[in-house]
């Protein structure tokens, strides 16, 4: 992690930002300052540096991409009783909460078929760039049979029928733990990793905090500007993670019902919720409903999403339409 450092107050008003890296992203952290004493300040910089720790711990525990990792042991035998450290046995549980609220739209059990499609280290992601892979693709499947992962005594847990992938909810949950580590401190801030943040109170200028989502088809310009206050914002696109395996363009979305990317005619959704980990859920269930499925779905949960389809068209669910603070025409 870098060192904790004030933003230059010329631009506007002061806050303190402290950066990191965790889960192959840039963590940032941003706290308004207003008439803090030296004593409030170092406490309130003390609280970034956990909130950064939190996500590092939550990358070392339930990270794929590393065999030590107790994620990846407790893969080996899926099955089999494990005692697990607090955050990856809280992730279980809270997938398994999410693949029964989802109907098993949220299904972490994809992890064979990314490996198998060539999404391990060896895919060299660059701003987008489509890579190609010399693995195979895997047949579509039969949908797997019910998820029923087990708990017992807070700590230990059987993974259930397939090894998993949690690198998308434990970055949601990363964004909810690092948020609640900060509310000791202060009701004003925001936590921000990759396409996932969590926006607590006011911005450095007294207003809610302003979120730009990327136009996929247009990476460098904003679609609209999201004005957020006590709320959660997560996006799923395939902007990033995407390549070619058999001739055929593939990402890392996966259907749980084919075993196949999932998501037809989208490229990307923006959920805004309560919690950022539950956003970050839907955002990806959602996703897989694909561009027939999304606004019916988006609507009967009174989700506020909004969503870009393959021609570069921008829709949006009614509940979104209270956060937009601007739209492109």
């Amino acid at each position: 992690m870098s060192c904790p450092e004030i933003a230059d107050p010329s631009p506007g008003p002061p806050e303190l930002v402290v950066h990191g890296r965790a889960m192959a992203t840039r963590i940032q952290i941003r706290l308004p300052l207003g008439g803090e004493n030296a004593g409030h300040r170092a406490r309130l910089v003390e609280a970034a540096s956990r909130a950064v720790e939190i996500f590092q711990t939550v990358d070392r525990t339930c990270t794929r991409f590393d065999p030590r990792s107790p994620l990846m042991q407790a893969n080996r035998s899926p099955e089999d009783w494990h005692v697990l450290p607090e955050a990856l046995f809280l992730a279980v549980q809270e997938a398994k909460r999410a693949h029964d609220e989802t109907r098993g739209l949220f299904d972490p059990r994809v992890l064979r078929r990314l490996v198998a499609m060539g999404y391990d280290r060896t895919l060299p992601f660059h701003a987008g760039r489509v890579v190609t892979h010399p693995g195979g693709l895997p047949p579509a499947r039969r949908p797997l049979p019910p998820w029923r992962p087990r708990f017992r005594g807070g700590r230990e847990a059987i993974m259930g029928n397939e090894p998993l992938d949690l690198g998308g909810i434990g970055k949601g949950l990363a964004v909810r733990w690092a948020s609640q580590a900060l509310a000791d401190e202060t009701a004003d801030y925001l936590v921000e990793a990759g396409g996932d943040c969590y926006c607590a109170g006011n911005a450095p200028d007294g207003g809610p905090w302003l979120i730009g989502v990327e136009d996929p088809v247009r990476p460098a310009s904003s679609l609209c500007v999201l004005s957020v206050r006590d709320r959660g914002v997560a996006t799923s696109s395939v902007r990033l993670r995407r390549w070619m395996a058999e001739n055929r363009r593939v990402h890392h979305l996966i259907d749980p019902r084919t075993g196949l990317p999932g998501g037809g005619g989208l490229l990307s959704v923006t959920v805004v919720g309560a919690d950022p980990a539950q956003a970050e859920v839907w955002s990806k269930a959602l996703f897989i409903a694909g561009s027939s499925g999304i606004a019916p779905l988006a609507e009967k949960k009174a989700l506020a999403a909004l969503w870009v389809d393959e021609r570069g068209r921008f829709s949006m669910a009614r509940a979104m339409q209270r956060h937009v603070r601007w739209q492109r025409a």
